[in-house]
């Protein structure tokens, strides 16, 4: 067994905004009842193809209720990944294994900070409620930030994120929900795409859409199973109706302050939580007059608390939890380029 100190893990580069020094990691190597524990130092070059030889390329891994992402500082890449090697790094059996890459911080202004959120079929996510609460994390642990309010900015929206103390749990306003067709859009709906019908798999489903800064798709549901989002949330997520595609939640409302979801998320698949989901499905159950304001959302992953504001915008607090942090071996990208031909 190979146990990782908990504040550097893998990483021989740590470098803190705050101290900009550069420490050593330690590592603990256990079997049976012997260990031992070494201090790394020293400099380690690696070489991508193409690309020259670079110092390293780190990653942070963390997941929110089982939904992992990788978070990799943009000023480590020596060029743009390409959709082969995000695809590759998220690989849970060629990679690293995640749903999802935050490419992040990039400037965006004073107490503001800019993500790119990338799927791991490698194409870009306008918003992700859990990418946003781990990428607040991060910031968090790499001192970027306190525990004041501060703005994320992705490539669909802003949100303001709060850590708070000892790093546990995360909140982001995730902005308002819109159930409009044309902001979502919809294709051949106009209005609001509230309690519509589709026939999916042989199956008439009730259905509502919305957007929080993506596409979603939410069917009503009196049960839900990991098997039913399987078998029709890839449908409804390619549905033409959606030319963006959507994110596909199938809802159960257990009570006024509870209900639970299945999450097939666009671009990733099936996944045990998703925050933006989880966001949409507490924002319609309120639309339709189903649960209060407060409500608690059960994925199985785990709980999210959501709060709905009477203008649909949406407050989402939950619990981050870091995994490992490390270094991308360059082989990962050779195999890419041996695979697809392309550097």
């Amino acid at each position: 067994m190979i146990v990782f100190s908990p504040d550097i893990c893998l990483n021989p580069y740590h470098k803190s905004p705050s101290r900009g020094g550069r420490e050593p990691y330690s590592v603990s190597i256990s079997a049976g009842h012997r260990s031992v524990s070494r201090k790394i130092t020293g400099a380690i070059a690696l070489s991508w193809p193409g690309r020259g030889e670079i110092e390293s390329l780190r990653f942070y891994k963390y997941h929110g209720l089982g939904n992992d992402y990788l978070v990799i500082h943009p000023a480590d890449l020596a060029a743009p990944l390409t959709e082969d090697q995000i695809r590759a790094v998220c690989d849970r059996h060629y990679g690293l294994g995640s749903d999802g890459i935050l490419l992040g911080p990039a400037e965006a202004g004073r107490h503001c900070f800019g993500v790119r959120i990338f799927n791991p079929d490698g194409s870009e996510a306008e918003k992700s409620g859990n990418g946003l609460r781990i990428f607040a994390r991060y910031l968090w642990e790499r001192q970027y930030v306190g525990h004041s309010p501060f703005t994320i900015k992705t490539s669909g929206s802003s949100a303001q994120a709060t850590v708070h103390a000892g790093g546990n749990p995360v909140s982001v306003d995730m902005g308002r929900v819109s159930f409009q067709a044309a902001d979502i859009p919809v294709k051949g709906e106009c209005g609001e795409v509230i309690n519509k019908t589709k026939v999916v798999a042989g199956r008439t489903i009730t259905f509502c859409a919305a957007t929080i800064g993506n596409p979603h798709c939410v069917v009503l549901c009196d049960d839900i199973s990991r098997e039913l989002a399987l078998t029709a949330g890839p449908l409804l997520e390619n549905d033409q109706a959606f030319p963006r595609r959507a994110n596909v939640q199938f809802l159960k409302v257990i009570d006024r302050r509870n209900i639970a979801i299945e999450v097939w998320e666009r671009g990733a698949g099936y996944t045990l939580a998703c925050g933006s989901a989880a966001s949409v499905a507490a924002a319609t159950a309120n639309r339709l007059g189903l649960c209060d304001p407060g409500v608690t959302v059960h994925m199985p992953g785990g709980r999210l608390d959501i709060i709905v504001n009477k203008d649909y915008s949406v407050n989402l607090t939950g619990p981050v939890t870091k995994v490992a942090e490390g270094i991308i071996s360059p082989e990962l990208f050779d195999f890419v380029e041996n695979m697809t031909g392309q550097p």
